[in-house]
């Protein structure tokens, strides 16, 4: 009896932690409407954790990001305005890379650069910014960044605009390149990377959302958008050649400018990143977005993935896993690079009516090189949008060593807030979810539970339809197949499930009961 009350008692927590980890969110600022939020985890140290958000909003935590500290990043010669990207070095600096608007009485014009704050104690303090991109009036805009863990290398790529929101077919952006090698102190002279030039409008055809990452052996990878898809381009010596032609990855249905009802804008440019875990998928290179090529009502979440360097890519994988019909937008991605897992963030409605502007937050992750993804729900509260509020065009999620911690705007009494969750990456497993009001299933609670020899799984049908019942273990794996594809007519089900034959080890399981296009998953426990 004693054994049995400590191992009952370790499931319980572990259940409490599941729980903890996928749904207990912290309130990271609700003050000066945080938008285009972008986060950090420090990988010398995973409790020290630093973000940021437009206009120039930057928050730091030290105990895995429990509680958060807020500050103003003020820079009283290139001035702060908004698109920040904060990372992390190899010594565990953080940086916070941001576009400029110089104050008087020091000379230049609005977002006339980029600029880089560096942080040497954990995000506490900020030192004075350099730049790099200053070229006359041009507008320099959306950069992001890599570092080169060989040798500390920091590259940045960014839009640069002739004039910012001119239609006139004399005025082009193209894709710019920079690197530091001392640390952000110093930046090398731009370097144009984008052989194909767009428009300056800051739609579809304009070419924008560049973003660098590195490879296994040292490549600089970058992938945006444009007049032609999503392209690539890459350098195999530090940035300092680069292929004479970006190559195409693929079409981007109805363009990257597309309209979500409830926010001002929404785009769905394209986040890379590459394995460089030293796992089975070391080397894969991932582009995630997200588009409408299924139509305006159904937004979806992609991933296309290369393994030969971005010579040739796959075919685009649907990462959210739901019915047809509903929202996703706003994703990014992050790979832990203690394991190669791939995590996304991205807003989804598929709770809700198609009508419905209610939004809530998900995550998916993929443990086999992007193959397949499990998608779970992250906001613990759900919130409706506003059309006169600007929600930035991006959220942002940091995954190391299974501490993963996503960041998000939500919106409610007028204001915007950022957001992050608690998600240990040892517990994600399947989430538990229950079936909407539109859902022609319903899948109960298994009785007993805990359970030893056999349990009761009960289900309802509204309506005639093919059945698969199944159950899976913590790590997504299917452990179970009870029913497969098998008809029933409209009534109440219910299946004795008895896990001997499985040879299942005591432990949380998951079933998941799926019909038609509708999924709904619940927790039990089998102990020994």
């Amino acid at each position: 009896m004693k054994h049995f009350f400590i191992l009952f008692s370790l499931i319980t927590l572990a259940i409490v932690n599941v729980a903890n980890a996928q749904f207990t969110n912290v309130l990271i600022n609700n003050s000066a409407d945080p938008e285009e939020v972008s986060i950090c985890i420090n990988p010398k140290n995973t409790n020290q954790i630093a973000a940021g958000a437009n206009i120039d909003n930057v928050f730091h935590s030290n105990d895995g990001g429990i509680t958060w500290t807020s500050a103003v990043l003020s820079d009283t010669i290139n001035g702060v305005w908004g698109d920040p990207c904060v990372f992390t070095d190899t010594t565990g600096n953080f940086y916070f890379i941001h576009l400029s608007n110089p104050p008087a009485p020091h000379p230049g014009g609005w977002v006339d650069r980029i600029v880089c704050s560096k942080s040497n104690d954990g995000g506490a303090s900020w030192g004075a910014g350099t730049y790099t991109g200053l070229n006359g009036t041009k507008v320099q805009d959306k950069a992001w960044t890599t570092v080169n863990r060989a040798n500390n290398e920091i590259y940045v790529t960014w839009t640069q605009f002739d004039v910012y929101g001119s239609t006139a077919p004399t005025d082009s952006s193209v894709i710019l390149f920079s690197k530091s090698i001392d640390g952000g102190l110093t930046w090398s002279t731009p370097k144009r990377i984008s052989k194909q030039a767009g428009d300056c409008v800051d739609s579809d055809n304009t070419v924008e959302g560049a973003v660098p990452t590195m490879g296994s052996a040292g490549q600089i990878y970058v992938a945006w958008a444009g007049p032609s898809g999503i392209v690539f381009n890459k350098s195999l010596d530090g940035g300092t050649t680069w292929l004479p032609q970006e190559t195409s990855v693929t079409a981007f249905p109805g363009g990257w400018d597309y309209n979500i009802s409830g926010l001002q804008r929404c785009n769905g440019l394209p986040i890379i990143s590459c394995d460089i875990s030293g796992g089975p998928n070391t080397g894969t290179i991932y582009i995630n977005w997200t588009d409408q090529r299924n139509g305006t009502t159904d937004t979806d979440v992609w991933l296309i993935k290369s393994t030969d360097g971005g010579t040739s890519w796959s075919s685009p994988i649907r990462i959210n896993n739901d019915p047809p019909g509903r929202q996703q937008f706003l994703t990014w991605m992050n790979i832990d690079q203690n394991n190669g897992y791939i995590y996304c963030v991205f807003y989804d409605r598929r709770n809700y009516p198609p009508t419905s502007e209610q939004t809530d937050v998900y995550m998916a992750r993929s443990i086999d090189g992007g193959n397949t993804f499990s998608n779970f729900k992250i906001n613990q509260t759900s919130f409706i949008p506003s059309p006169n509020v600007f929600f930035g065009d991006y959220i942002g999620i940091s995954a190391c060593n299974n501490v993963v911690r996503p960041i998000w705007m939500s919106y409610s009494n007028n204001a915007l807030s950022a957001w992050t969750a608690l998600v240990d990456g040892n517990l994600v497993g399947i989430e538990e979810s229950s079936a909407t009001a539109f859902s022609p299933v319903e899948l109960l609670q298994n009785s007993p539970n805990p359970f030893n020899q056999s349990t009761w799984i009960k289900f309802n049908l509204k309506k005639s339809a093919k059945v698969n019942l199944n159950v899976y273990d913590e790590l997504s794996h299917k452990v179970a197949v009870l029913y497969e594809n098998e008809q029933f007519n409209e009534g109440n089900y219910d299946y004795i499930f008895n896990p001997a034959p499985y040879n299942l080890a005591a432990g949380v399981y998951y079933y998941s009961l799926s019909c038609d296009e509708y999924q709904t998953t619940k927790k039990m426990i089998l102990y020994k």
